[in-house]
């Protein structure tokens, strides 16, 4: 159903550590590098355990902002379920975390899951241009859960 190819809109970034005697620093995002609809408006981090996987989901309304440093190691899985788009019914598998440090911003729309494919609990921070439940936590959760339907096409390998 889903064919391996890129998605319009899916922006992926090589995150820069640098480091020196001190320990290091990477820069998770910048108001000047970064598209206006994409500025984050909270910010959180979860952790996965090894072999533990969160999605599949999408948003309405909300785009995601993953950042992938480590410890450990994920594959996010993309699919494009947007029939308006160009690349509609493509699917990005990317491994990002520890040996690949990476952001990646995930426009509402698209279908998005990730994996702890490492041997250690692993940390994904999340900076989405929505608040959770909206101001003062009033509001819908904006997620359409696809994790328990029968015979999805949102399949993780």
């Amino acid at each position: 159903m889903f064919i391996d190819g890129k998605i319009d809109d899916v922006v992926v970034n090589e995150l820069k550590k640098y480091s020196d005697d001190r320990g290091w620093l990477m820069e998770l995002f910048r108001h000047d590098e970064l598209a206006e609809e994409y500025y984050p408006v909270m910010t959180y981090i979860s952790m996965t355990n090894p072999g533990v996987a969160r999605g599949p989901h999408e948003h309405v309304d909300q785009a995601d902002y993953f950042c992938f440093a480590g410890p450990s190691d994920f594959k996010l899985y993309l699919w494009d379920s947007r029939e308006s788009s160009a690349t509609y019914k493509n699917r990005m598998v990317i491994l990002a975390g520890v040996s690949s440090p990476t952001a990646v911003i995930v426009p509402k729309g698209v279908v998005h899951a990730y994996k702890n494919v490492g041997n250690e609990g692993g940390l994904v921070i999340n900076a989405p241009n929505r608040l959770f439940m909206g101001t003062g936590k009033a509001e819908a959760v904006d997620e359409i859960r696809h994790e328990e339907l029968e015979n999805s096409p949102y399949i993780l390998d």
